[in-house]
């Protein structure tokens, strides 16, 4: 017998993926729709799986802030997102009942991480942070296959890095000012520069603030979880050579101190775009063997 159709989505602010396939290596149909108020996105997203086959089960990887924990009431909720009109929004009873179908949902990084941690930068490995730098900052982290929870999903972006003797921005995160969103997420480099860091001239300063203080972010997440390899993800991590920029001076920091003999990496995502809904229908498998139990 064939496998089963799986479903996958990947929830974000600006874009809803939706895909269909046998596992995340087997896709066989995708669809993009624009993130709009929930009734209307979520209406698109359950008619398009409507024509696109009959599914078993569905995984969604969601941005958030969403509620991981299967004994609250709010299971499957986007709880205080500052996305209009989302906060609240039953993502997983909304597709569970339109769709018929079991659901398990997981952080649109902890999905990548998943992903990445199988099928890409840290296949062969056991522990993967994976980290998104783009409109925001925000990370997952995968040990020996599964994803890490604590009262709630990690919040790596929002940690505070030391300041660069030079560096007097004030930073634009709305709840900590200067953490590490604040400083060089997207809209971040947008405020400081007044443009992308890919578009700042070779020799400007600001590659070298950015790659200093993501340095800082994986030099603490090596020392703290032990992880293996960081996955540095999203559009500000295209900057041509920034990652190579972040490795050098994450060694420096590091200054040889951590135990791993030089085995902690810092890597692109192998599966590229692919990595959040290859998660997706991680997550869509997963369901299906709760489903099936």
């Amino acid at each position: 017998m064939s496998a089963p159709l799986l479903g996958a989505i990947e929830a974000g602010g600006t874009k809803f993926v939706l895909a269909v396939g046998q596992g995340p290596d087997a896709i066989a149909a995708r669809h993009v729709i624009p993130t709009q108020d929930p009734a209307e996105t979520l209406g698109a997203a359950a008619a398009w799986f409507a024509n696109a086959g009959t599914i078993a089960a569905l995984g969604i990887a969601s941005f958030g802030p969403v509620e991981l924990d299967r004994a609250s009431p709010r299971w499957g909720q986007l709880l205080a997102t500052p996305k209009p009109g989302w906060a609240g929004c039953d993502l997983a009873g909304y597709f569970g009942k339109a769709l018929g179908v079991p659901v398990e949902l997981e952080t649109d990084v902890n999905g990548a991480a998943m992903a990445e941690a199988r099928l890409g930068a840290g296949r062969g490995g056991t522990s993967l942070a994976y980290v998104t730098v783009g409109t925001g900052i925000g990370g997952g982290l995968v040990i020996e296959g599964r994803p890490v929870h604590g009262i709630a999903h990690p919040e790596m972006g929002h940690l505070y890095p030391r300041r660069a003797p030079d560096d007097t921005f004030a930073g634009i995160c709305p709840h900590h000012g200067d953490c590490l969103e604040g400083l060089v997420s997207g809209p971040a480099i947008q405020a400081r520069w007044g443009t992308s860091l890919s578009h700042l001239p070779p020799d400007h300063p600001g590659h070298a603030i950015v790659a200093s203080y993501l340095a800082q972010l994986c030099n603490t997440i090596f020392a703290v979880t032990a992880a293996q390899t960081v996955v540095l993800g999203g559009g500000v991590t295209k900057a041509p050579g920034l990652i190579a920029a972040v490795r050098a001076e994450a060694r420096r920091l590091d200054g040889g101190y951590l135990p791993g003999g030089g085995g902690h990496r810092i890597e692109a995502p192998v599966l590229g775009e692919d990595s959040g809904i290859a998660g997706a229908l991680l997550l869509a498998e997963a369901a299906l063997v709760e489903g099936c139990q």
